[in-house]
């Protein structure tokens, strides 16, 4: 070929218009992959078809899997034009199925035949394959998933299965009632796999009439989902707030517990929150439970210390407190002489209001003395 037919070849191809099929985009290279589902075999070949028809389509090359655009003639620079396209149609479908067919097609020249042996092979629908889609659509339920995520699942099989039958485009009135038909039964297949959280909802979309359609359905039940979710945020929140008053003190009357009563405060040991008719330390404690050290008790212990050191120094710590006099005293030892046999209710019921006038040391000395009186007798 001469330099002039070169430039002349070039000028024809530059002048082709972007709606031609044999024009080529300077991206339109041997190495792109225009989808990105590989084909299989039987199980997918719809799919494929499908994405590969609507990519070719984008190029404006579909012509040459259908036939349509033929190979120019008369014309070498548009024959030599032609060829080119049709490799790189070529290699897009060789690009897009798996390593086992690649090697079966690799040798072929014409992208027309290619696409023929691969719908011959592939597109191959019997009764087990329409079997097998229908009773996954059936046996699909949300299982916990989003409801976008369920539908768009169930969706996309409603198309699968759709491509799969082919049942024939009328503009009759049969034809209405037929796709009507087809959409009750999409809807129930869409509201039986909802989770049992949707029962409320899902009722309320059965008792209305006209039933609503599928994505109508669809979109109330997004709602009632994000609804569902912005609930479950606050009770959780709620549940916090509650947990953290829980673990709060109580108050019968402000609701919030200051502690022991500092109104009382026991003479014996110095603890706050009971008086010394009530001090463990002098009636003892109840069964199975054991003294605890707490600040309350080192507190006492410090005043005790410093009570000590007091009347050490001159300064009764006892100046404030009942003492036991000569009279009390011989009332006390008369009444244990009347009784050899151990003390008698009458008796008990005369020393237990004279110790419960004791307080201090006074009273812990005559609790014992008792002690090892009634166990001499």
């Amino acid at each position: 070929m001469s330099d002039s037919d070169s430039s002349s070849s070039e000028t024809l191809i530059s002048k082709l218009e972007t709606s031609d099929p044999l024009y080529l985009h300077p991206s339109d290279s041997c190495t792109l992959s225009i989808i990105n589902v590989k084909l299989k075999g039987t199980e997918n070949y719809r799919v494929w078809s499908n994405a590969m028809k609507l990519a070719l389509q984008v190029k404006n090359k579909v012509g040459f899997v259908n036939g349509k655009c033929l190979k120019p003639v008369n014309n070498e620079v548009l024959a030599s034009q032609w060829d080119r396209c049709n490799s790189i149609v070529l290699t897009w479908i060789l690009n897009s199925v798996s390593d086992e067919l690649y090697v079966g097609q690799v040798f072929s020249e014409l992208a027309f035949d290619v696409w023929e042996e691969l719908r011959d092979t592939y597109d191959k629908v019997d009764g087990s394959v329409v079997f097998g889609l229908y009773q996954n659509i059936n046996l699909l339920s949300q299982n916990g998933t989003t409801v976008s995520e369920y539908y768009h699942k169930l969706s996309f099989m409603w198309k699968q299965f759709d491509a799969m039958v082919q049942l024939p485009s009328y503009s009759c009135q049969a034809s209405k009632g037929f796709n009507d038909f087809s959409q009750l039964i999409k809807l129930m297949q869409f509201l039986m796999g909802l989770d049992d959280v949707y029962q409320p909802v899902r009722t309320n979309l059965l008792t209305r009439d006209p039933l609503p359609t599928v994505k109508a359905a669809f979109a109330i039940i997004s709602r009632e989902e994000s609804h569902i979710s912005a609930n479950g945020s606050k009770s959780h929140f709620q549940n916090l707030g509650f947990a953290a008053k829980a673990n709060q003190p109580f108050d019968n009357k402000k609701g919030v517990n200051k502690g022991p009563n500092s109104n009382f405060k026991c003479t014996h040991c110095g603890k706050i929150g009971h008086t010394v008719e009530r001090c463990f330390e002098l009636v003892g404690y109840p069964q199975g439970s054991k003294p605890k050290t707490n600040n309350f008790s080192n507190q006492g212990s410090k005043n005790n210390s410093n009570s000590s050191n007091n009347g050490k120094s001159g300064t009764s710590s006892n100046s404030n407190m009942t003492t036991l006099t000569s009279e009390q005293i011989s009332r006390l030892l008369g009444l244990l002489d009347k009784n050899d046999q151990g003390p008698s209710a009458s008796n008990i019921g005369v020393v237990c209001p004279l110790l419960l006038s004791l307080h201090g040391d006074d009273m812990i000395l005559v609790i014992q003395f008792c002690i090892l009186v009634f166990s001499v007798k």
